[in-house]
């Protein structure tokens, strides 16, 4: 059975579904970082061995060894080794130094990359915010938002989900990393950010990844989206298509991240109110009051 060695250091949020873990360690004086990857097992969800499924098993180590993301504009990924077994997929890849970028460089750079001509494999996601609303929506909704100020908002967006997808599918389509916050995209080269974790890398709505950045980016969203459209090579979209994606997306996975962080702490003693201060939930509940103004032009549609 694969292990780690003894003196390897976990890296905080490392474990998923797929993800056994993730280390820290050198290889002859080379700071590298080494992930693992489980096969499935009997039992498990089956989107695991769908390739064009966000939550696909394998989809890092597939981009890694074709190489695909390895020189493209705008987001690149660190050098890596992939290793297979019987078991599952070891990924050794270079460490990324902290380049301490910005917020506009972050969003220029993912406006360059979602112009680029990206070879589409089968690993690709096809559909993953739709992916991600259908996990939502398996696990009951929003029910601990509807105990909330923001129940009847909340109430008419998710009623009107399926509408906003349809909305982000008619949308130009773009490559998107997926999960572009900024620890994800820590490093730099150039004019371009050297990103990690590709596990959800694909296609999807022109915006989508500006959407996923703003929520986690010190800027406010009008920067960001100059930016990215500094980025964006012409004619891939309106302004308005951009903001379109951007705010479905962003306002979407705020809802999903506050019902997410206050369902955890619910069960607990008191009222739910007194536990917007608790530091599991806060930083959640301060991202969705960013998105205020999004939330308010998605309700005029």
């Amino acid at each position: 059975m694969w292990q780690p060695e003894p003196d390897w250091v976990a890296l905080p949020g490392g474990t998923g579904t797929s993800t056994l873990g993730v280390w820290r360690t050198a290889i002859g004086g080379r700071p590298v970082v080494v992930k693992r990857l489980a096969v499935p097992q009997a039992g498990s969800p089956p989107e695991l061995l769908d390739p064009a499924h966000v939550g696909y098993w394998r989809r890092e180590a597939d981009v890694l060894l074709t190489g695909i993301t390895g020189s493209t504009t705008g987001l690149r990924a660190a050098p890596a080794a992939v290793e297979e077994d019987a078991e599952g997929v070891t990924i050794t890849s270079d460490y990324v130094e902290d380049a301490a970028t910005s917020g506009l460089f972050l969003g220029v750079a993912l406006g360059r990359f979602a112009g680029v001509e990206l070879p589409r494999p089968k690993f690709l996601a096809t559909h993953l915010m739709r992916d991600r609303m259908a996990r939502v929506a398996r696990r009951g909704g929003w029910p601990t938002l509807a105990r909330t100020t923001v129940a009847d908002v909340a109430d008419h967006l998710w009623q009107r989900r399926d509408v906003m997808l349809d909305r982000l599918d008619k949308l130009p389509q773009v490559p998107q990393h997926g999960d572009p916050t900024p620890a994800n995209l820590p490093g730099r080269v150039g004019d371009d950010a050297v990103a990690i974790d590709w596990g959800t890398l694909g296609i999807g709505p022109v915006g989508g990844d500006l959407g996923y950045l703003c929520l986690s980016a010190r800027e406010e969203f009008d920067p960001l989206l100059d930016a990215y459209l500094l980025g964006l090579p012409e004619g891939v979209a309106e302004i308005g298509e951009v903001v379109l994606g951007a705010q479905v997306v962003a306002v979407y996975t705020a809802l999903t991240r506050a019902e997410w962080a206050l369902a955890r702490v619910a069960p607990g003693e008191g009222a739910l109110a007194a536990k917007y201060r608790h530091p599991a939930v806060a930083p959640h509940l301060r991202a969705l009051q960013r998105q205020f103004p999004a939330i308010e032009a998605l309700l005029r549609l």
